[in-house]
């Protein structure tokens, strides 16, 4: 559009500028369109291409080329140059120099056209000086309407781009779930299972198949319980959300505790992130509290208060005796099953502790408790 525009103008100024020729004041005028028509078209030119000090220099060199043609023509629409380089000004310079060099087209305009008119049309002349500085305004326009087009799409590129880093950092962040999800699954039931094993390879040896046997059953009792908590992980992962209560009172059940369940609070519905990781810890830490201790009870209490929520497990002492007791010590783990839940909380901006339970009736215990403010 704009180059037929140009394309235009320059035509125009051939066709109907006169004297036009290749002598005197006709080559002037031949001359003067040439340059005129070189500075209209150099306005294509993109800005990379031309710094702002080349920009000022060429289009005060057009507009005095301009007003040169306006004084050497005696007909013809020459004066349109002068025209569309004014509102270019406007556009392609800064303010200051817009305005500075608009005004000056326009008192060089109308000073050629007054000397060329002489006494008697002042008047013309006026009007054309002010006419011609009039355009740097719509080209003072058309640039803000186009820094705001550019900065909207520059807004909106830096938008993509956060989205998709936050997308990758989504990505990130669920695989660390996952993986912590297929951890408190699988390892400590894959490493008890294979100690379990191995003890009742070594014992073959040895020809005694009552210890085989019992060594034996407690790798079916872990297949059946690494099962049973895959089918939770499961569940998780496919659920949006879901219900904290009946799935932790699911659990602990399932876990051979019944009644083993403590509700305070006005209890309120939570974000699904928490709710997941929340029944996340409460079974990690019931399958370490089957497995460090094993016959003993164990407690989950869940409080809900103004400004956070606490889930507490605690067991008592193991009542395992003798080398039972001893397969099912601390040693078996992977020493990540804590460290999974102190990401699940940290996710959540919560703490979370975890220790020797000191007094009480079940001094010699275990404990974790989970805060998360809400």
């Amino acid at each position: 559009m704009h180059g037929a525009v140009t394309l235009a103008v320059i035509v125009s100024a051939i066709v109907t500028v006169r004297p036009l020729g290749f002598d005197g004041r006709g080559l002037v005028a031949a001359a003067l369109i040439a340059v005129n028509a070189v500075a209209l078209l150099a306005r294509h030119l993109s800005e990379t291409r031309l710094p702002p000090r080349a920009a000022l220099l060429w289009l005060t060199l057009g507009v005095v080329a301009a007003a040169a043609l306006i004084g050497t023509a005696r007909t013809g629409s020459g004066y349109l140059f002068a025209y569309f380089l004014v509102g270019h000004i406007g556009y392609r310079l800064n303010l200051g120099q817009a305005l500075s060099l608009a005004a000056l087209a326009g008192l060089l305009c109308s000073g050629v056209l007054f000397f060329r008119l002489g006494p008697g049309h002042e008047l013309l002349p006026w009007a054309v000086g002010l006419t011609v500085a009039v355009p740097v305004v719509a080209g003072i326009l058309s640039r803000s309407r186009q820094r705001a087009v550019e900065a909207m799409i520059s807004s909106a590129e830096s938008a993509e781009r956060a989205a998709r880093a936050e997308a990758r950092t989504s990505v990130l962040i669920e695989r660390a779930r996952i993986a912590r999800d297929v951890h408190d699954v699988l390892a400590h039931s894959l490493a008890g299972i294979n100690m379990q094993l191995e003890l009742a390879d070594a014992l073959l040896d040895t020809g005694d198949l009552e210890r085989v046997r019992e060594a034996n059953s407690k790798a079916h009792s872990l297949v059946r319980e690494s099962l049973k908590q895959a089918q939770w992980t499961v569940h998780a992962l496919r659920e949006d959300s879901l219900p904290l209560l009946e799935s932790l009172t699911a659990m602990v059940e399932s876990s051979g505790h019944r009644d083993a369940l403590t509700v305070t609070g006005t209890v309120r519905e939570l974000p699904a992130q928490v709710t997941q990781n929340l029944l996340r810890i409460a079974q990690e830490a019931l399958t370490n509290a089957a497995r460090h201790a094993p016959g003993s009870d164990a407690r989950v209490e869940l409080t809900f208060q103004a400004g956070s929520t606490t889930l507490r497990i605690r067991n008592g002492p193991t009542t395992a005796t003798g080398e039972a007791g001893a397969d099912a010590g601390v040693g078996m783990g992977s020493g990540m099953g804590l460290i999974g839940m102190r990401e699940r909380v940290a996710l959540l901006g919560g703490t979370i502790t975890a220790g020797p339970v000191t007094e009480g009736h079940d001094r010699g215990g275990w404990q974790v408790e989970a805060v998360i403010p809400v």
